[in-house]
């Protein structure tokens, strides 16, 4: 295929040193002629070094360069250009002159395809005398290593274009998911579930930036926390993404924006890239807050109370097995510490309701860590004293195994992991219920392009939809808050016992057509 980029900025070139591997031949245009000839510099040094690193032969890297074609002029006539890829900055007017001005030069036969991450592919092809030929073909950075794109039919496209542009990109070793032309498209859509809600508990001072992410990573496994991948996007871009999609989807309660971004954004608190975020960069940045050291009572007396959840009864014989004080009887000892495993609910609520003391009445999430981290919930009327002893039951571990790291947080519902994972999952079934991605498609794209451990879909199975129902029923009777509210897709798949990955029956397979 011969395909034409426009564009040879870091999208343009990534895509053309992706689509020059994939065995196509690449007209580079830009109307910068030194951007073209950088970006021809660049894709040859990339394969260079793949050859270097052993990924492909010097044949291989030679024949790829034959077919990268620099071209001077970007509206060029192009009789055998089969697909146009754009990647000009996002500007829906400066798109629209793109591509009207190809639609001059190229056959009728080409197919035009915008690389957009934020604006809508049907109001770009309604510039155009033909909207049908075109569609989104959203590429992640670094193009080569992100292996995902996001084909977007707009409202006109031609049913034939996004399977065309499916096969096109998986043949050149890419996966495609197909998304609707709403904000966000998916993957920007699906990763507004960690960062809005790490903006909600930092502003309720649950916890800090670097706590938030310490538990983001060791409880959920995630390879980043929320914060600092803000500051390595820049939260310019991140308040942007957040505002517009909130925006987009007339005011969702479940993806609003935080006040704490407009202030940070406009005092360039951005992040690595202006050296100061969530957290300080540079060489003259001082090191991440060390967590503060253990220094509590290991041995003081433990108790259990609240309901019996699930992961609380395992969490109890872990800490015994590792020879904390666990009590067996059915009211705490005068002294004891009283470890309140919470699943949508607060360590308070079980004060009031179990009347437990409420100076040594502590919340811990029974969500078994993907790390050694436990979480470990103070209400306001905590002893600090009996916290710190707490604390460091918690940190206690079997012979021979390295303690546990502990996070002292305030007192909400559910504790971080668990809001962080219902809001993940719940914006995911949102996606899912509204048909805007099929569920195979959501789990591949978060998985690819946002690298969570799981897809938000499956990652709901892993605790069962009913339990999940239960926790996001509980967050939003215990907060009120709207955000919380349970999807359809989850109430009903919890109902009828169907994963939450399964697409179920819909109407028109019930009805021959």
């Amino acid at each position: 295929m011969r395909i034409r980029i426009v564009g040879a900025g870091a999208m343009g070139r990534g895509i053309a040193q992706w689509a020059v591997t994939g065995g196509h031949t690449v007209e580079l245009c830009d109307v910068r002629p030194e951007a073209v000839t950088a970006a021809v510099g660049f894709v040859r040094s990339m394969l260079e070094r793949a050859v270097e690193k052993g990924r492909m032969s010097a044949g291989e890297r030679d024949a790829a360069l034959r077919r990268l074609v620099p071209l001077d002029d970007p509206w060029a006539q192009g009789p055998d250009v089969e697909l146009v890829v754009e990647a000009v900055r996002e500007d829906l007017d400066t798109k629209a002159e793109v591509f009207g001005k190809l639609e001059q030069a190229l056959p009728a036969s080409a197919v035009f395809a915008t690389n957009t991450s934020s604006l809508s592919v049907t109001a770009i092809a309604a510039s155009l005398t033909d909207p049908t030929r075109l569609a989104g073909l959203h590429f992640f950075n670094p193009v080569p290593l992100m292996r995902i794109v996001e084909v977007v039919p707009g409202a006109a496209t031609r049913p034939e274009i996004p399977p065309a542009l499916t096969a096109l990109v998986e043949s050149c070793g890419h996966r495609a998911v197909t998304v609707a032309d709403t904000p966000g498209f998916l993957v920007n859509h699906a990763g507004r579930g960690l960062v809005t809600e790490a903006l909600a508990l930092l502003e309720e001072s649950v916890a800090g930036p670097a706590d938030i992410d310490r538990i983001a990573r060791d409880v959920l496994g995630l390879r980043m926390g929320p914060f600092e991948l803000m500051d390595l996007t820049g939260l310019d871009v991140t308040a942007a993404v957040i505002d517009s999609i909130w925006q987009g989807f007339r005011h969702e309660d479940r993806l609003r924006p935080s006040y704490l971004t407009p202030n940070r954004v406009t005092a360039k608190l951005h992040g690595r890239k202006t050296g100061q975020g969530w957290f300080a960069y540079g060489s003259e940045a001082p090191g991440p807050d060390a967590e503060p050291p253990v220094t509590g009572d290991a041995d003081r007396p433990l108790f259990m109370a609240g309901p019996d959840v699930p992961g609380s009864a395992a969490l109890r014989e872990v800490l015994a097995s590792a020879g904390a004080a666990v009590e067996t009887g059915a009211v705490p000892s005068a002294g004891a510490l009283v470890l309140v495993p919470v699943w949508g609910t607060t360590a308070a609520a079980a004060v009031a309701s179990l009347g437990l003391p409420p100076g040594r009445t502590f919340g811990v999430d029974p969500l078994p860590a993907a790390g050694r981290r436990r979480v470990l919930a103070v209400t306001p009327a905590a002893d600090p004293a009996a916290a710190r002893d707490a604390r460091a039951v918690l940190a206690r571990a079997a012979d021979g195994e390295e303690p546990y790291a502990v996070s002292v947080v305030r007192d909400t519902a559910g504790s971080v992991a668990q809001r962080l994972l219902a809001s993940v999952v719940s914006v995911a079934t949102s996606i899912a219920e509204r048909s805007l991605a099929a569920p195979a498609d959501i789990d591949l794209a978060v998985t690819t392009g946002l690298g969570y451990p799981v897809g938000p879909l499956a990652w709901g199975d892993r605790i069962g939809a009913a339990r999940m129902l239960e926790l996001q029923r509980a967050l939003h009777t215990t907060t009120g808050d709207p955000r919380h509210r349970p999807t359809r897709w989850l109430t009903e798949r919890a109902q009828l016992g169907l994963p939450l990955t399964d697409p179920g029956t819909s109407p028109d397979a019930c009805t021959d057509r």
